[in-house]
């Protein structure tokens, strides 16, 4: 039986792979095939490229709608030695794009005090464009062109304002569209529908790369820098915005990671260090748990500007100095969104259509992470609202049954602006209006999720048996790395697995680990180590038979490397929990 605080979760098992592919792909290991399958990769040059860890080449910037319009108006601030700012915004995607864009227009022979970045604060000036922060720019800056990375193509009004008061703007962004697009000189989001760019999910820094490497093209004689140096930032981004790892973006995700692992840059490799990541060894998984999220706690609790410094600084010293600080305010990051996470958590109802928990003690820097803790821990939309003197901010965070931003686009009339994806976006509405939108965003969440049975899925790509688990296995799905979001590590499901022995461990018995067997091989049982985090709670509920979704990783202890189970869910083998691929 399984314990009544680990919640149940659909296990959906991927369909086969159709026998005419089998045949055609019968040199490929059956079960990488199958993962390969899975991922929509059946073309022949695709298959061949994961196995041989090639990768698609690289697409011409300039099919990226008015990028050929953004190149000639940079090229004319270059020449004309006009005053440029790049306006970026404060987590790790915004971060490492102004940082990327900053350092290519300075390699291209722009004088430090010609471009400047300039990242608004979370709490004063919010998300996005404002016309303060434009005027500001243009009147203490003496800016002639702001280009924005990472937001604006939302910021209608604010780009008419900077068109009256004399700046030419670029809008750069990957975010949803809005009714009408910015009146500015140029709008490059690929996410446009004239854009012939076959990359639609870029990340903000991938497209503000995509922008220097444009530039790079059109003026060769400038170039003063290797623009594969600043792929490392790209990796950091990409990874950080949870991007898909698919397409181009797994490409420069793949090519980031070499140049991260080179340790070009002293703040990446001192932040490193500081998050114990191994050099010359980093990952996604490095990147998505180590330095992702200390980048982030700059502008969750301080200014982003912290991060900014970290990743442009040359010089080891100061790159020490502001790792330690970023480290720092990620432990105070954590601590705060422990405890406003169970302050939420008291505020809402669990079985309600969407959780909204608002007050005045919630902080900006944090609302989207325990927005994000009540979504994971209920399966329900889930928004969090710092409440102002006059205006409230929120932030949501939803599941795949529940697109939030065309729900917020649908009580737009009460906003005073929003934006995002369709299971993360953000927003701020004026007090007076607060209670409306609540009511009224609670009754289309009823609407929209009337009926359905709202249980978190774990897609499975196969179901195998223990002893087809090897090292042969293991390496042969190497390939697949980078994995992320879109290409996540490969999930097995097995089915009466015996398990032979576990025990609690961690602090307070909060994990399980197993010692577990799927049958004799080569007349002896043949046993796994595995561990489920989080799932300590089975221990006294534990059956001999149990099926177990989980992934595979290595485990290295006192220079010995096994192969151990990651166990994400857990059933009693008499239970069906398997469902059809819908």
């Amino acid at each position: 039986m399984r314990p009544e605080n680990i919640r149940p979760n659909k296990w959906q098992v991927a369909p086969p792979v159709p026998e005419s592919l089998q045949q055609k792909f019968s040199h490929v290991n059956p079960i990488m095939l199958q993962v390969l399958y899975n991922r929509g990769i059946i073309d022949p040059a695709h298959v061949q490229a994961f196995l041989e860890k090639r990768y698609l080449e690289s697409t011409n910037p300039f099919l990226l709608a008015d990028m050929d319009k953004a190149v000639a108006r940079i090229q004319q601030a270059i020449e004309n030695e006009e005053n440029v700012v790049v306006y970026g915004d404060f987590d790790a995607d915004g971060v490492t794009s102004t940082v990327l864009l900053t350092q290519a227009l300075r390699g291209l022979g722009m004088m430090t005090q010609q471009v400047r970045p300039y990242i608004p604060d979370r709490v004063d000036e919010g998300y996005g464009l404002n016309k303060e922060a434009l005027t500001k720019i243009k009147e203490e800056f003496e800016a002639d062109l702001v280009i924005s990375v990472d937001c604006g193509i939302r910021s209608v009004a604010e780009v008419v304002h900077a068109n009256e008061i004399g700046l030419d703007m670029i809008i750069t962004d990957h975010h949803s569209l809005g009714p009408e697009l910015p009146p500015a000189t140029a709008v490059i989001n690929p996410k446009r529908p004239e854009s012939t760019y076959p990359e639609t999910m870029l990340a903000g820094v991938g497209i503000a790369y995509k922008l220097a490497q444009a530039l790079c093209q059109t003026m060769p004689e400038r170039v003063a820098f290797d623009l594969a140096d600043l792929l490392d930032l790209v990796a950091i981004g990409t990874v950080a915005d949870l991007a898909p790892l698919l397409g181009e973006n797994r490409l420069l995700v793949a090519e980031g990671l070499t140049v991260l692992n080179n340790a070009r840059r002293p703040g990446v490799m001192s932040l490193s260090r500081i998050a114990r990541l191994t050099p010359g060894q980093m990952s996604a998984e490095s990147i998505a748990f180590g330095l992702g999220p200390r980048i982030n706690a700059a502008g969750r609790l301080a200014h982003a500007y912290d991060a900014a410094r970290l990743l442009a600084v040359n010089n080891t010293i100061q790159a020490d100095q502001y790792a330690s600080r970023l480290d720092q305010l990620n432990r105070e990051r954590q601590r705060i969104t422990a405890d406003l996470s169970a302050k939420a958590e008291a505020m809402v109802t669990p079985d309600a259509p969407i959780l909204i928990a608002a007050d005045t003690d919630f902080i900006s820097g944090v609302v989207g992470l325990v927005a994000s803790r009540l979504a994971d821990t209920h399966y329900r939309p889930a928004i969090v609202i710092e409440k102002g003197e006059e205006e409230s901010r929120g932030s949501c965070r939803s599941i795949p049954e529940f697109h939030i931003t065309e729900a917020l686009d649908e009580v737009a009339d009460l906003l005073v602006r929003h934006g995002g994806h369709a299971q993360a976006a953000g927003f701020t509405v004026t007090n007076e209006n607060l209670d409306e939108f609540i009511a009224t965003i609670t009754a289309i969440a009823e609407e929209k999720l009337s009926g359905l049975e709202l249980h978190p899925t774990i897609t499975v790509d196969a179901q195998i048996d223990l002893t087809d688990i090897d090292w042969a296995l293991y390496e042969s799905l190497e390939p697949l790395e980078p994995t992320g979001y879109a290409n996540p590590t490969p999930v097995f499901m097995s089915r009466n697995v015996e398990v032979r022995s576990h025990r609690l461990v961690g602090q307070d018995g909060t994990h399980l680990q197993m010692f577990v067997s799927g049958g004799k091989q080569d007349d002896h049982y043949q046993e796994m180590a595995a561990i489920a985090f989080r799932q300590g709670a089975w221990a006294n509920h534990l059956p001999q038979y149990i099926d177990i979704v989980y992934t595979i990783n290595v485990n290295e202890w006192r220079g010995r490397r096994t192969l151990q189970l990651m166990i994400q869910d857990i059933c009693a083998t008499e239970m069906e929990t398997a469902v059809p691929y819908s």
